[in-house]
């Protein structure tokens, strides 16, 4: 048995219980992990409340590091005692130990931390696939990055930044302005008093951007559209207020010959050679300052459903850990 936080309905952060779950051994392809740090995410809000349809009962939990334990039949290239760390499928990080599939990890270097890993593999490699493979910035693009403080959008930032681009960022406070523009952000848009759609016009001498990554959904469907310039991406990649509504293909063709993308991490790193060059890219821009991981808070695992509290009541920036 190991410790764990499960959900047996779906419904608010009361829903998370802090409980003895099995643990079976390793079986073909897979290891034994123990859990050092773990990532919280805005889709394990998704999985809590079923918007995003899992398996009841189901531990949360798409990100964590931890420490080989064991290893099953089959398994190359891992040993026990070594250092991993993951992101993705299958479902079940939010426990003290549990047993995963050995194609999917990535052998952490020495100078990336358990909690830096724990903190920046889910969020970091998604915004390498956003920023260099769903629509590769350039020198001169202009992007726009919503939720800019928040745990994607600081290294999503930063990264942009470091590829040559002009960012700008919308954030829910003043504080959280200054941190974004802290990791690379060099216009910031407070959008509880600002309208963010007019103001990007005016910062780009109403040409608009040449993409749009949306983590915020709802709220900021109709906006982000007006953003673009003509040929421009909308990047749709989460849903924090809600999904968004159903669209023609004819208003893309009116808003100007537009493109739409719904990408997710787990088909840009389906194949192993994907995962580890996104995770290689990932360590190499912390590795050399270029992104700096900004891990704001720690939580027990036991205190998911307060993580998770914070998490939607938009309390927390950059990247939060559970800790067992």
């Amino acid at each position: 048995m190991t410790r764990a936080i499960r959900i047996h309905a779906h419904g608010g952060p009361d829903v998370l219980r802090y409980e003895d779950v099995p643990l079976g051994a390793p079986g073909e392809g897979e290891v034994l992990l123990r859990h050092t740090a773990i990532g919280l995410n805005f889709i394990d809000v998704y999985h809590r409340t079923g918007l995003y349809a899992v398996s009841l009962p189901a531990v949360l939990g798409l990100e964590a590091a931890g420490v080989v334990e064991a290893i099953g039949p089959g398994v190359r290239g891992l040993v026990p005692g070594q250092r991993v760390a993951y992101a993705g499928v299958p479902i079940g990080s939010y426990s003290e130990a549990r047993v995963f599939p050995a194609h999917r990890l990535v052998p952490l270097p020495d100078d990336i931390s358990d909690v830096q890993a724990a903190a920046a593999m889910l969020k970091g490699m998604t915004a390498e696939y956003l920023l260099r493979r769903t629509f590769a910035v350039k020198p001169g693009d202009a992007v726009l990055i919503h939720a800019a403080a928040g745990g994607v959008g600081l290294i999503a930032c930063a990264w942009a930044k470091h590829l040559g681009a002009t960012v700008i960022g919308t954030v829910g406070s003043d504080e959280k302005a200054a941190l974004a523009r802290a990791h690379g952000c060099d216009h910031t848009i407070v959008y509880t008093r600002e309208e963010f759609p007019a103001r990007v016009r005016e910062l780009t001498g109403g040409v608009g951007v040449s993409v749009v990554y949306d983590s915020v959904g709802m709220a900021t469907w109709e906006g982000s559209l007006a953003c673009l310039k003509p040929r421009g991406m909308m990047v749709s990649f989460g849903n924090a207020s809600g999904p968004v509504r159903p669209i023609s293909p004819l208003e893309l063709s009116a808003k100007g010959s537009l493109f739409l993308t719904r990408p997710t991490l787990m088909t840009y790193t389906a194949s192993r050679e994907e995962l580890l060059a996104s995770a290689a890219a990932l360590f190499d821009v912390i590795r050399s300052g270029a992104v700096r991981v900004e891990v704001s808070r720690t939580y027990r695992l036991a205190d998911a459903a307060k993580a998770h509290q914070d998490l939607e009541s938009r309390a927390t920036t950059g990247s939060c850990v559970l800790l067992p």
